[in-house]
């Protein structure tokens, strides 16, 4: 009788540690389910996957980047810029002005993009020069369409209300959308620029396709160095550190005969 009480009172303490675990791991579920994704960094799961990066950074991706010379044709044609010498100069001051302008707002709305609609309009009225506003605001719906469509539907959905879908702020909202780190993030955002700056230079016949390879290998240190003094840059300390570049991206539109928008 001892025994049989004894089997009886083990089978129903085992059924109620049950009962207890399963109301455990069911709360322990909840609480992840509700819990804030977490921030994507190197060294987690969350870590964009190659073939996206190289998707993404491929000159075949639809965003309409290669009708944008950023400045240079301009230049080119105002004799600013020459050969090498007077590209790599160039190059060099736009990579600054990117840092300083742009990336900042690249990584504001990867932090936070849920604000993204605040860091679009900022980016508008911090960007005067109406031939590099245009070109932001259509390389900005051309990128987003492009995620929606291929990656990501929801993306496109969530934000069509934007006014003015500038690329730098859009960009960083996605790539994080992604799950691409931080750091990641900001070296495809680089070197984005600086292979639309090779292949401008190239189309001009600045330089042939070998030496713009050449150059855009050389320059990535410097990439490496403008990222590490601007990715810590808050959206109150953003400038304009090449006011030339914008006086000859602005007259874009006065030259007499142009291959791209600006």
């Amino acid at each position: 009788m001892r025994t049989g009480h004894g089997s009886a009172a083990g089978a129903e303490v085992l059924s109620l540690l049950n009962i207890i675990l399963m109301k455990i791991a069911k709360r322990a579920r909840r609480s992840i389910q509700k819990a804030k994704p977490a921030v994507p960094t190197e060294g987690n799961s969350f870590l964009m996957e190659d073939f996206i990066v190289w998707q993404i950074l491929d000159s075949a991706f639809p965003t309409g980047g290669f009708v944008h010379s950023l400045g240079l044709e301009a230049a080119w044609q105002h004799g600013e810029v020459r050969g090498r010498v007077e590209l790599v100069s160039f190059s060099e001051a736009s990579l600054d002005q990117l840092g300083h302008g742009s990336l900042p707002f690249v990584l504001a709305a990867f932090d936070a993009p849920e604000k993204l609609a605040e860091f679009d309009a900022l980016y508008d009225a911090f960007t005067t020069n109406h031939v590099a506003n245009r070109a932001s605001r259509a390389q900005g719906r051309a990128f987003l369409a492009a995620i929606g469509r291929i990656f990501d539907p929801e993306a496109q959905k969530s934000n069509q209300d934007l006014r003015f879908t500038h690329f730098a702020p859009v960009f960083g909202a996605c790539l994080r959308n992604l799950g691409a780190a931080r750091s990641q993030t900001g070296r495809m955002y680089f070197f984005n620029h600086l292979r639309s700056l090779s292949a401008s230079a190239v189309r001009l016949n600045i330089v042939g396709p070998m030496e713009a390879q050449i150059l855009q290998h050389r320059l990535s240190p410097k990439v490496d160095s403008v990222l590490q003094v601007c990715e810590v840059l808050t959206l109150d300390e953003i400038a304009q550190t090449a006011p030339l570049l914008d006086i000859w991206q602005g007259a874009q539109d006065r030259l007499y005969s142009r291959l791209f928008q600006s």
